[in-house]
């Protein structure tokens, strides 16, 4: 397939990271990111890199609540909130009973519920995807699944997207109006090669960085996928895990170089979908 865009569209906007893994946006518009042994990096709009905190361990998924607390699922401490200060403290290690094997990345609902995948273990089938409420209370939501991964939740917040990477396919699940959730549906299938991490855009594609392929496809609201962009030369898309709008018009693409140290970006016609922390100022997050 000929990508929808070319990869010389992309420049870094950020580097000397040592391998990014995760990217999120706090509501002022600076991205933060994480980093192999531990590093929590605040990187303002001008591309300028601070490290804020230091975990130890690697760091997975990063998110915003709704208030704009920053939470990361860091595999051998389980979830951590990070204060902006850089002060942190580990926020969960288990849910229902069940020790965290492999947390790896979470997303936030409006009410301040988080979703996170537990991956378990590689082609053991033993991940699950969880729920901490604003109170944090965890709870199991489904399982067993292949390596669960990245997540995306719609705008109506009916719809959850969830990545099994050891599979190259996307699963959908419905959210309920008790709060329950459908059964997996397959959205897509063959979705390049160890997809990673979602992000969608405001007319609801999702798009999805594939870390073995050195690729990001697009896939529309019926499933149909497209080949976003890709680079052969692995240079300024490598290894991507995840991608994440930004910029003053949320229409720039950032994506996690994990195979380098840079972020890179592009402008790509299309506006991203505000995520809790961008579309709501209400209450407080999550407790600590």
């Amino acid at each position: 397939m000929t990508p929808e865009i070319s990869v010389d569209a992309f420049e870094i906007f950020a580097t000397g990271l040592d391998h990014p893994e995760c990217l999120a946006f706090d509501r002022a518009g600076f991205l933060w990111a994480g980093g192999e042994a531990g590093q929590i990096y605040r990187i303002s709009p001008q591309g300028q890199v601070a490290m804020i905190a230091s975990l130890g361990g690697f760091c997975a998924g990063l998110a915003f609540s709704p208030a704009d607390g920053l939470f990361v699922c860091n595999p051998g401490l389980g979830i951590v909130h990070v204060q902006k200060s850089g002060s942190h403290a580990v926020f969960a290690t288990q849910a229902e009973g069940h020790k965290l094997i492999c947390p790896n990345y979470g997303v936030f609902d409006s009410e301040g519920n988080y979703f996170v995948t537990d991956s378990g273990q590689w082609k053991r089938n033993n991940g699950r995807l969880l729920r901490f409420r604003p109170d944090g209370q965890g709870e199991q939501l489904a399982d067993p699944l292949g390596y669960a991964n990245g997540l995306a939740l719609s705008a109506d917040e009916k719809v959850l997207f969830l990545v099994e990477s050891d599979t190259d396919r996307v699963l959908r699940f419905e959210v309920r109006a008790n709060g329950k959730l459908g059964r997996p549906e397959q959205f897509a299938e063959g979705v390049g090669r160890f997809p990673d991490g979602l992000a969608l855009d405001a007319e609801g594609n999702l798009y999805v960085g594939c870390y073995a392929s050195d690729e990001i496809h697009r896939l529309s609201p019926s499933g149909e996928r497209r080949l976003f962009a890709f680079d052969r030369n692995a240079i300024l898309i490598s290894r991507p895990t995840n991608v994440a709008f930004g910029g003053n018009n949320l229409d720039e693409l950032y994506v996690a170089n994990f195979g380098r140290t840079t972020i890179t970006r592009a402008k790509v016609g299309r506006r991203g979908q505000p995520l809790a922390n961008q579309r709501t100022s209400i209450g407080d997050g999550m407790s600590a």
